[in-house]
């Protein structure tokens, strides 16, 4: 038996190199005469998880030769410094140019945890001394930089439908939301923060104000996720049914990825080889003895490249295992 090996994607010490992903797809042609303070790319933190998760955006976004502001939005009641893990991390983003946002965190009381805070990404709306804040979810990989959505067409809000759902229910994906802050938006995000019902989270509260009049940020580059690489069926992402799935073709196109392969285990939480194995995309034979494993190996690629940036950027206490 023969393993569709050659070209496969493996842990370098610039991943973005190995795919070829600097600069592509339009940001290399923004010239240098734009005030990049108006602009920012935006993480928000809740927890330790996800402050190293947000580090390691940041970091990409300055391996990649980012020119827009970074912000991170915080707990108000984290303070920087050595003493604490938070406090140290949150100096480490300070050393990369970070600017640091404080925010009282909007919970959802007995929420799911995995959920209860994510209403705190919606204090971006206000950041009103940015022109346009590009909100990332933290839970994913960055290949490339994505400057040329700050000049999209002027609307409140741009974000990419959620493809992997049925056509017919055009639900917009909360995991890359380009922002135009404002204090009427704000407003409206509080109203629908303080009405909201036990089963509305981030997601829901943005569909519900934007899903009939938000600009629609194409899902292909900007929002794959870890699971499509073991769907059977990608016309959905690919947009018809008549183009052959590549994944390399794709990885050097995509600027995005967001880890969902529920019910495999966020990134940085520990899984076991069986659930692994179970979890990912499988080898599909191509001609008799021969397989071919590039959804696979890229899979692995991923997770493995985010172990290893994990420990790089944050220490040896964020181990995956």
């Amino acid at each position: 038996m023969i393993l569709l090996l050659a070209n496969v994607v493996r842990p370098t010490r610039n991943a973005y190199q190995q795919y070829g992903c600097a600069a592509k797809n339009g940001s290399e042609d923004l010239t240098q005469e734009i005030d990049w303070s108006r602009f920012a790319y935006a993480q928000y933190v809740t927890n330790d998880a996800y402050l190293c998760n947000s580090i390691m955006i940041f970091t990409s976004l300055r391996t990649l030769g980012v020119r827009a502001d970074l912000l991170m939005m915080h707990p108000e009641d984290w303070s920087v410094g050595n003493d604490t893990v938070s406090g140290r991390l949150l100096l480490q983003a300070i050393e990369l140019g970070v600017r640091l946002a404080p925010v009282r965190v909007q919970h959802l009381e007995g929420g799911d945890s995995t959920w209860a805070d994510s209403f705190t990404k919606l204090l971006a709306f206000n950041q009103t001394q940015y022109k346009r804040v590009l909100h990332l979810d933290s839970d994913s990989t960055v290949l490339d930089l994505m400057d040329e959505l700050f000049f999209l067409p002027s609307a409140p809000v741009a974000m990419p439908r959620a493809y992997w759902l049925e056509e017919h229910t055009r639900v917009l994906s909360s995991q890359v939301v380009l922002i135009e802050p404002s204090a009427k938006e704000f407003d409206r995000i509080i109203d629908s923060l303080q009405h909201r019902t036990s089963q509305q989270f981030d997601m829901e509260i943005v569909n519900d104000l934007y899903g009939d009049s938000c600009f629609i940020i194409p899902h292909r580059r900007y929002d794959l996720l870890t699971g499509e690489l073991k769907a059977e069926d990608h016309s959905k992402y690919l947009g018809s049914s008549d183009e052959t799935w590549d994944v390399h073709a794709i990885m050097n196109e995509t600027k995005f990825v967001h880890f969902s392969d529920w019910p495999y285990p966020k990134p940085w939480l520990p899984a076991s080889d069986e659930q692994r194995e179970r979890a990912s995309p499988k080898c599909t034979m191509i001609t008799d003895g021969e397989l071919d494993c590039r959804d696979r190996d890229t899979w692995y690629w991923l997770y493995e490249d985010f172990h290893r940036r994990r420990v790089q950027v944050c220490g040896d206490a964020f181990e995956s295992t």
